[in-house]
């Protein structure tokens, strides 16, 4: 048998003494994944509060700019006390650097947050409502990036259920803020002026569920965290309330203000577990060094073939002349 036929056993993943690859995340729970949900539940409600001004729903208008202005600061308040200071959070806004998702989050924080205020306070007391609405008019503008950019803020890190996860995250959610908000607004608004939240709300169930399980299906070994252990069981309860608000809503959602309520507090509730179930998902990736070895070989063994025959055709043998 030549060396070339000779069968070597194929090794298997390994770490110094099943230490992590990577490093775990410091982060804070339950601070970042409450700042993940009140971002996206802030800016969903941001784009509601001004379609349901546009339809002149003044009830349904009022609860998504309280929603927006009320998730901005206590969002905000979350994000501080992961930092440990306030001017942690302020020299974040000292410099703007397009490459870092956190240095862009922040300056799409800060000024959401204020616009979403003034929005919020002129709607209340009737004061400067031309303001008030150029206000609410920019918070919406801001709404989808505020809802969308924390995703893009934990796919940009080596952890690897966030990071394979890159391109269905923002949908994941950018869905799962926009059933949030609809469902908060079910839970307060008469059923007469609840039709944009309830669709709303539908819309976001759709496309978070559908985004969740395509993010699973291509990751393949590593969307194991998405459905096994503690981060499993949060995916799995949170896609549960997310189907049970949105088939309530969708039956009986227009016809029972009991129905409403209890169907968007189900809607809330999952927004709310999607969060976590994330979260958890990288935590437990970053701790099992396999799911940062065994991607990376397969990724090394797809590239030798092509390698091994650019080296045969285009490279002279060693010891020859080429001819």
């Amino acid at each position: 048998m030549s060396p070339r036929e000779e069968v070597v056993p194929e090794a298997e993943f390994a770490s110094y003494y099943g230490r992590p690859v990577i490093k775990q995340p410091t982060w804070k729970t339950p601070d970042i994944p409450m700042y993940f949900f009140l971002g996206g539940l802030a800016g969903a409600s941001a784009v509601l509060a001004e379609g349901a001004a546009v339809s002149g729903l003044p009830r349904l208008e009022r609860i998504a700019r309280l929603t927006a202005a009320g998730g901005a600061a206590a969002g905000t308040v979350a994000l501080v006390h992961d930092l440990g200071r306030p001017a942690r959070f302020l020299n974040m806004l000292r410099v703007l650097r397009p490459t870092s998702p956190l240095s862009v989050g922040s300056f799409i924080l800060a000024p959401f947050g204020t616009l979403s205020g003034i929005a919020a306070a002129s709607h209340l007391t009737g004061r400067l409502p031309r303001i008030g609405r150029i206000a609410g008019v920019g918070a919406a503008a801001l709404g989808p990036p505020l809802a969308t950019y924390t995703a893009g803020l934990i796919a940009d890190t080596a952890v690897p259920a966030w990071h394979e996860g890159h391109r269905e995250l923002p949908f994941v959610f950018g869905g799962s803020g926009a059933a949030a908000a609809g469902g908060l607004a079910m839970i307060f608004t008469p059923l007469d002026q609840a039709g944009p939240a309830r669709r709303t709300a539908l819309a976001g169930a759709v496309l978070e569920l559908a985004a969740t399980e395509t993010m699973q299906r291509h990751m393949g070994m590593v969307g194991e965290p998405y459905r096994q252990g503690r981060s499993g069981r949060l995916m799995k309860l949170a896609r549960e309330l997310t189907v049970a608000a949105a088939g309530a809503t969708l039956l009986l959602g227009s016809r029972s203000r009991a129905v409403s309520v209890l169907a968007g507090a189900a809607s809330v509730a999952g927004s709310v577990v999607t969060r976590f179930g994330v979260f958890e998902a990288g935590l437990a990736s970053a701790r099992d060094p396999k799911y940062t070895v065994v991607p990376q070989r397969r990724r090394l063994d797809s590239r030798e073939p092509a390698t091994a025959g650019t080296r045969v055709s285009g490279t002279p043998a060693p010891g020859t002349n080429g001819m």
